[in-house]
């Protein structure tokens, strides 16, 4: 038996690596564990060694105190390890597979498994459809931002590299199999962009940049950029998306024309979320800025990718309706315009083995359109500060330094 250290949530602001029990193939009672998963045995699971685990925009919603999760909550959902011991009902993953864990967790036998919705799984969290790893409200399951991790379900959601060496060589690539790679691909495809199209991204953080890389992969034949952050816009231009500053630029559709010659888009895709600002130098936060911008850039009939998330509870809101999920969007304009929305988590299973022969083909180049940046696990705290400051990187932590030899 091997010790096993973690990054827990401790209050708003503060992480911090703690000791915690190595994992076996049962779910635990602990921080944030719903009290009807206690005591899951999970026999068709593995326990990883984590070779890489990534900070995620969503995580520092979180530990930003705008959840309700409970200190103690061990973060992560972005999981790549290698399978060091298998449960008796675990029938083709083998020990020394090196393998992606896509971050919604899911049973593969309900009916929204079986339709390929993932993202929804109806057997994993008792409160809702939908799980995840490390993740407020998503059943309990341990984050993985850790040196060992317990992953359920395992013959059904491992995506397992065909190759340990070559995988190591892309490892920074494909470490973004977990969740952000599938999560702006998505984006991308729920907004319909195809060959010729015109994109619009609301945000350049990682998932944004994703958004973006893959509305290139698409076909699109422009893809703008906007953020308030020039330090993100600039990430955006080094791999060729065309960018408007909104903080210096407020309106979006007159720098949209002075791109395009005309003020709108095909397709729109909003990788901010909830905690979204106005535009404008000094415009504070405005939950739904994101979502009426895009409609109004989004030509008739257009469609709206939203990847970015958005809560039933936030408890640092600004105001009680928005505390509830409640935001003041323009429907009616979307109505008008009959656009298409498409929302909620990304079923990352639907894209994962498509991406992956994208990166290992080399066509695809994730790791340097989000400026991948390892970090051991003892510098994840730090990590989270800047982050949380604006930095223009993906943070991937190696816990076991496999990466940086």
């Amino acid at each position: 038996m091997t010790g096993n250290r973690a990054i827990a949530y401790i209050e708003p602001g503060k992480v911090q690596v703690q000791d915690i029990s190595y994992p076996d193939l049962v779910l635990r009672d602990g921080p944030g564990v719903n009290p009807l998963n206690v005591g899951r045995k999970c026999d068709h699971g593995v326990i990883l060694k984590v070779v890489t685990t990534n900070i995620c925009g969503s995580d520092q919603h979180m530990v930003r105190g705008r959840t309700t999760a409970p200190s103690g909550l061990i973060l992560g959902h972005e999981i790549t390890g290698e399978v060091i011991e298998v449960g008796r009902d675990v029938e083709f993953i083998k020990k020394g597979d090196l393998v992606s864990v896509p971050f919604n967790i899911a049973c593969g036998r309900c009916r929204s498994c079986k339709e390929r919705d993932t993202h929804i799984c109806e057997n994993v969290n008792p409160d809702r459809p939908g799980s995840a790893y490390g993740y407020v409200d998503m059943g309990g399951w341990v984050g993985g931002q850790s040196e060992y991790v317990m992953v359920p379900y395992a013959d059904f959601q491992l995506l397992k590299f065909p190759d340990k060496d070559q995988a190591m060589e892309k490892i920074l690539d494909l470490t973004m199999l977990s969740d952000i790679f599938p999560t702006g691909y998505h984006g991308a495809v729920s907004a319909g962009v195809r060959t010729g199209s015109t994109v619009y991204v609301a945000g350049a953080g990682p998932v944004g940049l994703a958004a973006a890389h893959s509305a290139q992969l698409l076909g699109a034949s422009v893809v703008i950029v906007g953020d308030l952050n020039s330090e993100r816009l600039e990430q955006a231009r080094s791999f060729g998306c065309e960018t408007v500053n909104l903080k210096e630029h407020p309106n979006l559709d007159e720098q949209i024309a002075e791109i395009l010659g005309v003020p709108e888009v095909d397709c729109a895709i909003d990788c901010v979320g909830f905690e979204a600002h106005g535009h404008g130098e000094s415009a504070g936060e405005a939950p739904a800025a994101v979502l009426n911008s895009i409609m109004e850039v989004t030509r008739a009939g257009g469609r709206l990718g939203i990847p970015g998330l958005y809560v039933t509870g936030d408890p640092g809101a600004a105001t009680e309706d928005a505390k509830h999920g409640t935001l003041k969007v323009r429907l009616g304009l979307g109505w008008a315009k009959a656009h298409t929305f498409v929302t909620g988590q990304t079923p990352v299973m639907r894209y994962h083995r498509d991406l992956m022969n994208s990166i290992l083909s080399g066509r695809a180049q994730i790791a340097k359109a989000v400026n991948a940046t390892i970090i051991s696990l003892d510098e994840a705290p730090a990590a989270y500060a800047e982050f949380d400051q604006g930095a223009s990187k993906k943070f991937v932590i190696d816990p076991h330094n496999s990466v940086r030899k």
